[in-house]
Protein backbone atom coordinates (compact mmCIF):
# COMPACT_ATOMS: atom_id res chain seq x y z
CA UNK A 1 0.00 0.00 0.00
CA UNK A 2 1.30 3.45 -0.94
CA UNK A 3 1.22 6.15 1.71
CA UNK A 4 -1.07 9.13 1.10
CA UNK A 5 1.96 11.38 0.47
CA UNK A 6 3.52 9.04 -2.09
CA UNK A 7 0.18 8.51 -3.81
CA UNK A 8 -0.35 12.27 -4.09
CA UNK A 9 3.18 12.69 -5.46
CA UNK A 10 2.52 9.99 -8.07
CA UNK A 11 -0.77 11.61 -9.10
CA UNK A 12 0.96 14.98 -9.34
CA UNK A 13 3.75 13.53 -11.48
CA UNK A 14 1.25 11.91 -13.84
CA UNK A 15 -0.65 15.21 -14.15
CA UNK A 16 2.62 17.05 -14.90
CA UNK A 17 3.50 14.53 -17.64
CA UNK A 18 0.01 14.96 -19.12
CA UNK A 19 0.45 18.75 -19.19
CA UNK A 20 3.81 18.34 -20.94
CA UNK A 21 2.23 16.05 -23.58
CA UNK A 22 -0.57 18.54 -24.27
CA UNK A 23 1.91 21.42 -24.53
CA UNK A 24 4.22 19.44 -26.83
CA UNK A 25 1.27 18.47 -29.07
CA UNK A 26 0.17 22.11 -29.37
CA UNK A 27 3.76 23.14 -30.10
CA UNK A 28 3.95 20.65 -32.95
CA UNK A 29 0.69 21.91 -34.44
CA UNK A 30 1.95 25.50 -34.38
CA UNK A 31 5.35 24.51 -35.66
CA UNK A 32 3.88 22.68 -38.63
CA UNK A 33 1.65 25.61 -39.65
CA UNK A 34 -1.70 23.95 -39.73
CA UNK A 35 -0.59 20.52 -40.94
CA UNK A 36 -1.07 17.52 -38.69
CA UNK A 37 1.38 14.62 -39.04
CA UNK A 38 0.35 11.01 -38.46
CA UNK A 39 3.22 8.56 -38.73
CA UNK A 40 1.55 5.17 -38.45
CA UNK A 41 -1.35 4.80 -40.85
CA UNK A 42 -2.49 1.63 -42.50
CA UNK A 43 -4.26 2.30 -45.79
CA UNK A 44 -6.72 0.38 -47.85
CA UNK A 45 -6.35 2.82 -50.74
CA UNK A 46 -9.59 2.83 -52.66
CA UNK A 47 -11.83 1.40 -49.95
CA UNK A 48 -10.95 4.25 -47.61
CA UNK A 49 -11.49 6.93 -50.26
CA UNK A 50 -14.79 5.51 -51.44
CA UNK A 51 -16.04 5.39 -47.85
CA UNK A 52 -15.62 9.16 -47.52
CA UNK A 53 -18.51 9.84 -49.90
CA UNK A 54 -20.06 6.68 -51.21
CA UNK A 55 -21.82 5.33 -48.15
CA UNK A 56 -25.27 3.82 -48.52
CA UNK A 57 -27.02 6.76 -46.88
CA UNK A 58 -25.42 9.36 -49.12
CA UNK A 59 -28.35 10.39 -51.31
CA UNK A 60 -26.44 13.11 -53.10
CA UNK A 61 -23.66 10.72 -54.10
CA UNK A 62 -26.22 8.19 -55.29
CA UNK A 63 -27.87 10.89 -57.41
CA UNK A 64 -24.49 11.83 -58.86
CA UNK A 65 -23.71 8.23 -59.77
CA UNK A 66 -27.13 7.95 -61.40
CA UNK A 67 -26.48 11.14 -63.37
CA UNK A 68 -23.21 9.86 -64.82
CA UNK A 69 -24.29 6.24 -65.14
CA UNK A 70 -22.98 4.85 -68.43
CA UNK A 71 -24.17 1.74 -70.31
CA UNK A 72 -21.75 -1.18 -70.13
CA UNK A 73 -20.94 -3.45 -73.07
CA UNK A 74 -22.46 -6.92 -73.10
CA UNK A 75 -19.68 -9.18 -71.86
CA UNK A 76 -16.25 -8.18 -73.12
CA UNK A 77 -16.11 -8.84 -76.85
CA UNK A 78 -13.09 -9.21 -79.09
CA UNK A 79 -11.66 -6.01 -80.51
CA UNK A 80 -13.13 -6.75 -83.92
CA UNK A 81 -16.59 -6.72 -82.34
CA UNK A 82 -16.11 -3.29 -80.74
CA UNK A 83 -17.50 -0.12 -82.32
CA UNK A 84 -15.61 1.26 -85.31
CA UNK A 85 -15.91 4.83 -86.62
CA UNK A 86 -14.94 3.66 -90.10
CA UNK A 87 -17.93 1.35 -90.51
CA UNK A 88 -20.47 3.37 -88.49
CA UNK A 89 -22.78 5.71 -90.36
CA UNK A 90 -25.39 8.44 -89.94
CA UNK A 91 -28.25 10.01 -91.87
CA UNK A 92 -30.77 12.81 -91.40
CA UNK A 93 -34.08 11.67 -89.94
CA UNK A 94 -37.16 12.86 -91.85
CA UNK A 95 -35.22 15.22 -94.17
CA UNK A 96 -36.93 18.46 -95.17
CA UNK A 97 -36.84 20.23 -98.51
CA UNK A 98 -35.70 23.39 -96.69
CA UNK A 99 -34.38 24.35 -93.28
CA UNK A 100 -34.63 27.65 -91.39
CA UNK A 101 -32.75 29.26 -88.53
CA UNK A 102 -34.37 28.39 -85.20
CA UNK A 103 -35.48 24.92 -86.29
CA UNK A 104 -33.98 21.62 -85.15
CA UNK A 105 -32.56 18.81 -87.23
CA UNK A 106 -32.23 15.19 -86.07
CA UNK A 107 -29.53 12.80 -87.22
CA UNK A 108 -29.68 9.03 -86.77
CA UNK A 109 -26.33 7.38 -85.93
CA UNK A 110 -25.86 3.65 -86.41
CA UNK A 111 -22.88 2.11 -84.61
CA UNK A 112 -21.19 -0.87 -86.28
CA UNK A 113 -18.28 -3.10 -85.36
CA UNK A 114 -15.07 -3.52 -87.35
CA UNK A 115 -16.74 -6.14 -89.57
CA UNK A 116 -19.58 -3.75 -90.36
CA UNK A 117 -22.19 -5.58 -88.30
CA UNK A 118 -24.67 -3.38 -86.36
CA UNK A 119 -24.05 -3.10 -82.63
CA UNK A 120 -26.86 -4.31 -80.41
CA UNK A 121 -26.06 -2.28 -77.30
CA UNK A 122 -25.14 1.34 -76.54
CA UNK A 123 -22.52 3.09 -74.46
CA UNK A 124 -20.40 4.60 -77.24
CA UNK A 125 -19.23 8.18 -76.68
CA UNK A 126 -19.98 10.33 -79.72
CA UNK A 127 -19.31 14.07 -79.98
CA UNK A 128 -21.35 15.85 -82.63
CA UNK A 129 -21.55 19.37 -84.01
CA UNK A 130 -22.84 21.49 -86.86
CA UNK A 131 -20.27 23.80 -88.40
CA UNK A 132 -19.62 26.17 -91.27
CA UNK A 133 -15.86 26.55 -91.89
CA UNK A 134 -16.23 29.56 -94.19
CA UNK A 135 -18.22 31.43 -91.52
CA UNK A 136 -16.21 30.09 -88.57
CA UNK A 137 -19.50 28.94 -87.08
CA UNK A 138 -20.24 25.95 -84.89
CA UNK A 139 -22.75 24.53 -82.43
CA UNK A 140 -22.81 21.31 -80.41
CA UNK A 141 -25.58 18.75 -80.64
CA UNK A 142 -27.04 16.54 -77.91
CA UNK A 143 -26.80 12.76 -78.29
CA UNK A 144 -29.51 10.34 -77.15
CA UNK A 145 -28.42 6.73 -76.61
CA UNK A 146 -31.18 4.24 -77.43
CA UNK A 147 -29.20 1.36 -75.85
CA UNK A 148 -29.44 -0.78 -79.00
CA UNK A 149 -26.52 0.52 -81.07
CA UNK A 150 -28.47 3.46 -82.47
CA UNK A 151 -28.23 7.09 -81.38
CA UNK A 152 -30.09 10.30 -82.20
CA UNK A 153 -28.20 13.58 -82.45
CA UNK A 154 -30.29 16.75 -82.16
CA UNK A 155 -28.99 20.10 -83.46
CA UNK A 156 -30.25 23.66 -83.34
CA UNK A 157 -29.95 25.49 -86.67
CA UNK A 158 -28.42 28.70 -85.31
CA UNK A 159 -27.19 30.59 -88.40
CA UNK A 160 -28.02 30.88 -92.11
CA UNK A 161 -25.81 29.45 -94.82
CA UNK A 162 -24.00 26.31 -95.84
CA UNK A 163 -23.85 23.88 -92.91
CA UNK A 164 -21.91 20.65 -92.31
CA UNK A 165 -22.57 17.78 -89.90
CA UNK A 166 -19.67 16.29 -87.93
CA UNK A 167 -19.92 13.03 -85.97
CA UNK A 168 -16.89 11.71 -84.07
CA UNK A 169 -16.53 8.49 -82.13
CA UNK A 170 -14.37 9.46 -79.17
CA UNK A 171 -14.46 6.06 -77.44
CA UNK A 172 -16.28 2.82 -78.05
CA UNK A 173 -18.34 1.41 -75.20
CA UNK A 174 -15.69 -1.28 -74.84
CA UNK A 175 -12.95 1.34 -74.43
CA UNK A 176 -15.02 3.26 -71.87
CA UNK A 177 -15.45 0.13 -69.76
CA UNK A 178 -11.64 -0.04 -69.57
CA UNK A 179 -11.33 3.65 -68.66
CA UNK A 180 -13.99 3.28 -65.97
CA UNK A 181 -12.21 0.32 -64.40
CA UNK A 182 -8.84 2.08 -64.33
CA UNK A 183 -10.32 5.27 -62.91
CA UNK A 184 -12.08 3.40 -60.11
CA UNK A 185 -9.25 1.04 -59.13
CA UNK A 186 -5.88 2.55 -60.05
CA UNK A 187 -5.35 5.57 -57.82
CA UNK A 188 -1.64 5.45 -58.60
CA UNK A 189 -1.86 6.10 -62.35
CA UNK A 190 -0.20 9.45 -61.74
CA UNK A 191 2.17 9.74 -58.80
CA UNK A 192 4.05 12.58 -57.13
CA UNK A 193 7.37 13.15 -55.40
CA UNK A 194 7.94 14.56 -51.95
CA UNK A 195 11.38 16.01 -51.17
CA UNK A 196 12.40 15.80 -47.53
CA UNK A 197 15.44 17.86 -46.48
CA UNK A 198 17.20 18.74 -43.25
CA UNK A 199 20.79 19.55 -42.27
CA UNK A 200 22.19 18.47 -45.63
CA UNK A 201 20.28 15.16 -45.74
CA UNK A 202 17.83 14.71 -48.64
CA UNK A 203 15.32 11.97 -49.41
CA UNK A 204 12.82 11.69 -52.28
CA UNK A 205 9.72 9.55 -51.75
CA UNK A 206 6.41 8.87 -53.49
CA UNK A 207 3.33 10.86 -52.48
CA UNK A 208 -0.37 10.90 -53.39
CA UNK A 209 -3.85 11.31 -51.96
CA UNK A 210 -3.56 7.73 -50.71
CA UNK A 211 -0.84 5.10 -50.79
CA UNK A 212 -0.87 1.35 -50.41
CA UNK A 213 2.11 1.41 -48.04
CA UNK A 214 1.41 1.34 -44.31
CA UNK A 215 4.46 3.26 -43.06
CA UNK A 216 3.65 6.76 -44.24
CA UNK A 217 3.54 10.43 -43.31
CA UNK A 218 0.07 11.94 -43.41
CA UNK A 219 -0.24 15.68 -43.89
CA UNK A 220 -3.72 16.71 -42.81
CA UNK A 221 -4.74 20.33 -43.25
CA UNK A 222 -6.50 21.28 -40.03
CA UNK A 223 -8.81 23.82 -41.67
CA UNK A 224 -10.00 22.07 -44.83
CA UNK A 225 -9.50 18.48 -43.73
CA UNK A 226 -7.61 17.75 -46.95
CA UNK A 227 -4.99 15.05 -46.70
CA UNK A 228 -1.75 14.31 -48.51
CA UNK A 229 0.26 11.14 -47.95
CA UNK A 230 3.95 10.41 -48.53
CA UNK A 231 5.99 7.27 -47.97
CA UNK A 232 7.87 7.77 -44.71
CA UNK A 233 11.53 8.71 -45.38
CA UNK A 234 14.04 6.21 -44.10
CA UNK A 235 16.03 8.79 -42.12
CA UNK A 236 14.28 12.15 -41.96
CA UNK A 237 11.15 12.98 -39.94
CA UNK A 238 7.78 13.78 -41.50
CA UNK A 239 8.06 17.49 -40.76
CA UNK A 240 11.09 17.82 -43.05
CA UNK A 241 8.92 17.83 -46.19
CA UNK A 242 10.06 20.83 -48.24
CA UNK A 243 9.36 20.34 -51.96
CA UNK A 244 6.66 18.81 -54.16
CA UNK A 245 6.63 17.79 -57.83
CA UNK A 246 4.99 15.46 -60.30
CA UNK A 247 6.60 12.04 -60.27
CA UNK A 248 5.28 10.44 -63.44
CA UNK A 249 2.65 8.23 -65.01
CA UNK A 250 2.34 4.48 -64.58
CA UNK A 251 1.21 2.20 -67.34
CA UNK A 252 -1.99 0.65 -66.02
CA UNK A 253 -3.37 -1.05 -69.13
CA UNK A 254 -2.54 -4.44 -70.60
CA UNK A 255 -1.59 -5.11 -74.22
CA UNK A 256 -5.07 -6.52 -74.77
CA UNK A 257 -6.66 -3.33 -73.43
CA UNK A 258 -4.34 -1.04 -75.38
CA UNK A 259 -5.87 -2.25 -78.65
CA UNK A 260 -9.18 -0.60 -77.71
CA UNK A 261 -7.43 2.68 -76.82
CA UNK A 262 -4.94 3.11 -79.66
CA UNK A 263 -4.97 6.40 -81.54
CA UNK A 264 -6.17 4.84 -84.77
CA UNK A 265 -9.54 3.95 -83.21
CA UNK A 266 -10.24 6.74 -80.68
CA UNK A 267 -11.40 10.26 -81.58
CA UNK A 268 -12.16 9.24 -85.16
CA UNK A 269 -14.59 10.96 -87.53
CA UNK A 270 -17.46 8.86 -88.81
CA UNK A 271 -17.36 9.04 -92.64
CA UNK A 272 -19.46 11.88 -94.03
CA UNK A 273 -22.70 10.50 -95.39
CA UNK A 274 -24.74 13.71 -95.44
CA UNK A 275 -23.77 16.45 -97.88
CA UNK A 276 -23.67 20.05 -96.61
CA UNK A 277 -27.09 21.68 -96.65
CA UNK A 278 -28.26 25.27 -96.82
CA UNK A 279 -30.05 26.90 -93.90
CA UNK A 280 -32.34 29.82 -94.69
CA UNK A 281 -33.05 32.83 -92.51
CA UNK A 282 -35.70 32.42 -89.84
CA UNK A 283 -39.31 32.34 -90.94
CA UNK A 284 -41.40 35.43 -90.24
CA UNK A 285 -42.88 35.18 -86.77
CA UNK A 286 -45.94 37.25 -85.88
CA UNK A 287 -45.20 37.51 -82.14
CA UNK A 288 -41.87 39.27 -81.42
CA UNK A 289 -39.27 37.03 -79.80
CA UNK A 290 -38.51 37.82 -76.18
CA UNK A 291 -35.01 39.33 -75.93
CA UNK A 292 -32.36 37.55 -73.90
CA UNK A 293 -31.74 38.89 -70.39
CA UNK A 294 -28.47 40.43 -69.27
CA UNK A 295 -25.86 37.96 -68.02
CA UNK A 296 -26.52 37.40 -64.32
CA UNK A 297 -26.81 34.43 -61.98
CA UNK A 298 -30.61 34.49 -62.41
CA UNK A 299 -31.00 32.83 -65.77
CA UNK A 300 -32.34 29.60 -67.14
CA UNK A 301 -30.00 26.94 -68.50
CA UNK A 302 -30.07 26.44 -72.25
CA UNK A 303 -28.86 23.66 -74.51
CA UNK A 304 -26.99 24.48 -76.53
CA UNK A 305 -25.71 27.28 -74.33
CA UNK A 306 -24.52 29.18 -77.39
CA UNK A 307 -22.83 28.95 -80.77
CA UNK A 308 -19.98 30.45 -82.77
CA UNK A 309 -20.56 32.78 -85.68
CA UNK A 310 -17.68 34.69 -87.30
CA UNK A 311 -15.48 33.20 -84.60
CA UNK A 312 -17.53 34.96 -81.93
CA UNK A 313 -19.44 33.12 -79.22
CA UNK A 314 -23.10 34.10 -79.09
CA UNK A 315 -24.75 32.99 -75.87
CA UNK A 316 -28.28 31.58 -75.90
CA UNK A 317 -28.54 31.98 -72.13
CA UNK A 318 -27.99 35.72 -71.86
CA UNK A 319 -27.05 38.79 -73.86
CA UNK A 320 -23.28 38.46 -73.75
CA UNK A 321 -21.07 41.40 -74.62
CA UNK A 322 -18.00 41.57 -76.85
CA UNK A 323 -15.02 43.34 -75.32
CA UNK A 324 -13.17 44.14 -78.53
CA UNK A 325 -10.93 46.89 -77.19
CA UNK A 326 -8.55 46.76 -74.22
CA UNK A 327 -10.24 49.90 -72.91
CA UNK A 328 -13.56 48.03 -72.79
CA UNK A 329 -12.13 45.26 -70.61
CA UNK A 330 -10.25 47.78 -68.48
CA UNK A 331 -13.40 49.79 -67.83
CA UNK A 332 -15.24 46.60 -66.83
CA UNK A 333 -12.56 45.59 -64.33
CA UNK A 334 -12.00 49.04 -62.84
CA UNK A 335 -11.93 48.96 -59.03
CA UNK A 336 -12.21 45.17 -59.07
CA UNK A 337 -10.25 42.58 -57.12
CA UNK A 338 -10.28 39.45 -59.30
CA UNK A 339 -9.20 36.34 -57.39
CA UNK A 340 -8.63 33.24 -59.53
CA UNK A 341 -8.03 29.80 -58.04
CA UNK A 342 -7.73 26.70 -60.18
CA UNK A 343 -5.71 24.87 -62.78
CA UNK A 344 -3.66 26.01 -65.77
CA UNK A 345 -6.76 26.25 -68.02
CA UNK A 346 -7.94 29.08 -65.76
CA UNK A 347 -4.46 30.56 -65.66
CA UNK A 348 -4.95 31.12 -69.41
CA UNK A 349 -7.67 33.66 -68.57
CA UNK A 350 -5.19 35.53 -66.35
CA UNK A 351 -2.60 35.44 -69.12
CA UNK A 352 -5.07 36.65 -71.75
CA UNK A 353 -6.18 39.69 -69.71
CA UNK A 354 -2.61 40.53 -68.76
CA UNK A 355 -1.66 40.52 -72.44
CA UNK A 356 -4.85 42.24 -73.64
CA UNK A 357 -4.85 45.20 -71.21
CA UNK A 358 -1.52 47.05 -71.62
CA UNK A 359 -1.82 48.88 -68.29
CA UNK A 360 -2.28 45.62 -66.35
CA UNK A 361 1.27 44.90 -65.24
CA UNK A 362 2.65 41.70 -63.71
CA UNK A 363 4.27 41.95 -60.30
CA UNK A 364 7.25 39.70 -59.71
CA UNK A 365 6.49 37.69 -56.58
CA UNK A 366 9.59 35.53 -57.06
CA UNK A 367 7.48 32.38 -57.16
CA UNK A 368 7.47 29.52 -59.70
CA UNK A 369 5.15 30.24 -62.61
CA UNK A 370 3.17 26.99 -62.88
CA UNK A 371 1.59 26.92 -59.40
CA UNK A 372 1.74 30.67 -58.80
CA UNK A 373 0.73 32.84 -57.16
CA UNK A 374 0.64 35.32 -60.04
CA UNK A 375 -0.32 38.95 -59.54
CA UNK A 376 -1.06 41.77 -61.99
CA UNK A 377 -2.00 45.34 -61.08
CA UNK A 378 -3.37 48.37 -62.91
CA UNK A 379 -2.69 51.22 -60.51
CA UNK A 380 -4.59 53.90 -62.44
CA UNK A 381 -7.76 51.82 -62.78
CA UNK A 382 -7.37 50.22 -59.34
CA UNK A 383 -7.44 46.67 -60.75
CA UNK A 384 -5.88 43.81 -58.81
CA UNK A 385 -5.91 40.38 -60.48
CA UNK A 386 -4.35 37.22 -59.07
CA UNK A 387 -4.18 33.53 -59.86
CA UNK A 388 -2.89 30.59 -57.87
CA UNK A 389 -3.34 26.84 -58.16
CA UNK A 390 -6.09 25.07 -56.24
CA UNK A 391 -3.70 23.05 -54.11
CA UNK A 392 -3.04 19.32 -54.05
CA UNK A 393 -3.29 17.23 -56.12
CA UNK A 394 -1.40 19.38 -58.58
CA UNK A 395 0.95 18.26 -61.35
CA UNK A 396 3.90 20.62 -61.55
CA UNK A 397 7.67 20.99 -61.60
CA UNK A 398 9.56 21.00 -58.30
CA UNK A 399 8.25 23.71 -55.97
CA UNK A 400 8.02 24.60 -52.29
CA UNK A 401 5.30 22.51 -50.66
CA UNK A 402 4.42 25.43 -48.37
CA UNK A 403 3.33 27.44 -51.42
CA UNK A 404 0.58 24.93 -52.21
CA UNK A 405 -2.45 26.49 -50.54
CA UNK A 406 -5.75 24.62 -50.51
CA UNK A 407 -8.41 26.65 -52.31
CA UNK A 408 -10.92 26.05 -49.50
CA UNK A 409 -8.64 27.88 -47.07
CA UNK A 410 -8.08 30.72 -49.53
CA UNK A 411 -11.83 31.24 -49.99
CA UNK A 412 -12.39 31.09 -46.24
CA UNK A 413 -10.04 34.04 -45.90
CA UNK A 414 -11.90 36.27 -48.39
CA UNK A 415 -14.12 38.98 -46.92
CA UNK A 416 -15.77 39.65 -50.28
CA UNK A 417 -17.93 42.56 -51.35
CA UNK A 418 -19.31 44.28 -54.45
CA UNK A 419 -15.81 44.84 -55.86
CA UNK A 420 -14.66 41.23 -55.35
CA UNK A 421 -14.83 38.62 -58.12
CA UNK A 422 -13.86 35.01 -57.37
CA UNK A 423 -13.18 32.73 -60.33
CA UNK A 424 -12.70 28.98 -59.81
CA UNK A 425 -11.81 25.89 -61.80
CA UNK A 426 -10.81 22.38 -60.90
CA UNK A 427 -11.05 19.16 -62.89
CA UNK A 428 -7.89 18.52 -64.94
CA UNK A 429 -5.84 17.30 -61.97
CA UNK A 430 -8.62 15.05 -60.67
CA UNK A 431 -9.48 12.92 -63.71
CA UNK A 432 -7.02 10.21 -62.67
CA UNK A 433 -8.93 9.69 -59.42
CA UNK A 434 -12.25 7.96 -58.69
CA UNK A 435 -15.46 9.96 -58.81
CA UNK A 436 -15.73 9.83 -55.01
CA UNK A 437 -12.50 11.80 -54.66
CA UNK A 438 -13.75 14.58 -56.94
CA UNK A 439 -17.11 14.71 -55.18
CA UNK A 440 -15.41 15.02 -51.80
CA UNK A 441 -13.24 17.89 -53.06
CA UNK A 442 -16.23 19.67 -54.64
CA UNK A 443 -18.24 19.35 -51.43
CA UNK A 444 -15.59 21.21 -49.46
CA UNK A 445 -15.27 23.80 -52.20
CA UNK A 446 -19.03 24.25 -52.35
CA UNK A 447 -19.28 24.75 -48.59
CA UNK A 448 -16.52 27.38 -48.68
CA UNK A 449 -18.33 29.21 -51.51
CA UNK A 450 -21.64 28.96 -49.65
CA UNK A 451 -20.15 30.55 -46.56
CA UNK A 452 -18.51 33.28 -48.64
CA UNK A 453 -21.84 34.17 -50.24
CA UNK A 454 -23.60 34.13 -46.86
CA UNK A 455 -21.20 36.65 -45.36
CA UNK A 456 -20.96 38.65 -48.59
CA UNK A 457 -23.88 38.15 -51.04
CA UNK A 458 -22.52 40.94 -53.28
CA UNK A 459 -19.46 38.88 -54.18
CA UNK A 460 -19.56 37.43 -57.69
CA UNK A 461 -18.44 33.81 -58.00
CA UNK A 462 -17.78 32.28 -61.41
CA UNK A 463 -16.72 28.73 -62.20
CA UNK A 464 -15.00 27.72 -65.41
CA UNK A 465 -16.31 24.34 -66.54
CA UNK A 466 -14.16 21.54 -67.92
CA UNK A 467 -13.02 21.81 -71.53
CA UNK A 468 -12.22 19.26 -74.19
CA UNK A 469 -8.65 18.01 -74.40
CA UNK A 470 -6.42 15.26 -75.74
CA UNK A 471 -7.55 11.69 -75.10
CA UNK A 472 -5.35 9.41 -72.97
CA UNK A 473 -5.90 6.91 -70.17
CA UNK A 474 -5.04 9.67 -67.70
CA UNK A 475 -7.11 12.54 -69.08
CA UNK A 476 -9.70 12.56 -71.85
CA UNK A 477 -12.96 14.01 -73.07
CA UNK A 478 -15.07 11.31 -71.47
CA UNK A 479 -13.63 11.95 -68.00
CA UNK A 480 -14.03 15.71 -68.50
CA UNK A 481 -17.60 15.28 -69.74
CA UNK A 482 -18.54 13.27 -66.65
CA UNK A 483 -16.80 15.63 -64.22
CA UNK A 484 -18.44 18.62 -65.90
CA UNK A 485 -21.88 17.15 -65.24
CA UNK A 486 -20.97 16.50 -61.59
CA UNK A 487 -19.75 20.06 -61.04
CA UNK A 488 -22.88 21.61 -62.56
CA UNK A 489 -25.18 19.46 -60.45
CA UNK A 490 -23.35 20.07 -57.19
CA UNK A 491 -23.29 23.86 -57.61
CA UNK A 492 -26.82 24.14 -59.03
CA UNK A 493 -28.26 25.26 -55.68
CA UNK A 494 -25.86 28.18 -55.22
CA UNK A 495 -26.03 31.62 -56.90
CA UNK A 496 -22.85 31.09 -58.90
CA UNK A 497 -22.14 31.36 -62.63
CA UNK A 498 -20.76 28.47 -64.67
CA UNK A 499 -18.98 29.59 -67.83
CA UNK A 500 -19.57 26.82 -70.36
CA UNK A 501 -16.05 26.11 -71.57
CA UNK A 502 -17.15 22.56 -72.50
CA UNK A 503 -19.40 23.67 -75.35
CA UNK A 504 -17.09 26.52 -76.31
CA UNK A 505 -14.27 24.04 -76.96
CA UNK A 506 -16.48 21.26 -78.37
CA UNK A 507 -17.67 23.11 -81.46
CA UNK A 508 -14.75 25.38 -82.35
CA UNK A 509 -12.76 24.75 -85.53
CA UNK A 510 -9.41 24.63 -83.71
CA UNK A 511 -8.04 21.28 -82.45
CA UNK A 512 -9.17 20.06 -79.05
CA UNK A 513 -6.26 20.44 -76.65
CA UNK A 514 -6.02 20.79 -72.88
CA UNK A 515 -4.96 24.42 -73.27
CA UNK A 516 -7.18 25.95 -75.97
CA UNK A 517 -5.75 28.47 -78.40
CA UNK A 518 -6.22 32.23 -78.11
CA UNK A 519 -9.46 32.60 -80.17
CA UNK A 520 -11.23 30.23 -77.76
CA UNK A 521 -9.75 31.85 -74.65
CA UNK A 522 -10.84 35.26 -75.92
CA UNK A 523 -14.46 34.10 -76.11
CA UNK A 524 -14.30 32.42 -72.71
CA UNK A 525 -12.95 35.60 -71.11
CA UNK A 526 -15.58 37.71 -72.87
CA UNK A 527 -18.24 35.52 -71.27
CA UNK A 528 -16.64 36.03 -67.86
CA UNK A 529 -16.53 39.79 -68.40
CA UNK A 530 -20.17 39.75 -69.54
CA UNK A 531 -21.16 38.37 -66.14
CA UNK A 532 -18.94 40.82 -64.26
CA UNK A 533 -20.27 43.76 -66.30
CA UNK A 534 -23.64 42.72 -67.76
CA UNK A 535 -24.59 46.27 -68.83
Amino acid sequence: MLSVTKRNLLIGLMFFVWILCVFFHRFLLLKNKGRQYSTNSTHSSMHKLQQTTANTGDTEFQNIMELIKWPSPVGFPHFENSTSAKTSEYHVKSPHTSYHVGEYIEVQIRARDHHGYPKEYGGDFFQVKLHSPEMKAGVVGSVIDHSNGSYTAVFLLAWPGNTHISVRLIYSSEAISILQAKQASRLDKVYFHGYFERNGTREIVECNLELLQSDVCEFIDLNSGEKWVCVRPKILPCDSWVYHSTGGERKVTTKEEDVFLKRSVINQTVPVSVTPFNVLSAKTIKAPKKPLPACTVKQMAAHPSGFYYNDTWISLQCLNRQFKLPSDARACLQDKNILMFGDSTLRQWFEYLEDFIPTLKRMDLHKPYNPGPLLAVDVESNIVMSWRCHGLPFKTLKMKAADLHYVVNEISGIGGGPFTVVVLSGWAHFTTYPVAVYVSWLRKLREAVRMLLLRSPETKVLIKSANTAENTVYSNNWFAFQFDKILRLMFSTLPVIVVDAWEMTSCHYLPEVLHPEKPVIKNEVNMMLSYICPH
